[in-house]
């Protein structure tokens, strides 16, 4: 039971910093994937798959807003 502070408490430390990180969409995806894998007791692959769907995420949609300005 002492894992789920511990796991709150670098939850929200990560949600604070994943507003200033500059690789866009990685932080928040590897907590969102975290979190699922988490509940699948597998939460380091689901870091890693979130992260890597979270910067492609957002690399596809920083491609679409650059095509529609020019």
């Amino acid at each position: 039971m002492r894992k789920l502070p511990l796991f709150v408490v670098t939850l929200g430390l990560l949600m604070s910093v994943a507003s200033q990180a500059q690789a866009e969409g990685c932080l928040k995806g590897a907590l969102v994937g975290g979190v699922a894998g988490h509940l699948k007791h597998h939460a380091v692959a689901g870091a890693v798959a979130g992260w890597a769907a979270g910067h492609y995420l957002a690399k596809k949609h920083k491609d679409e807003e650059s095509k529609q300005s020019h």
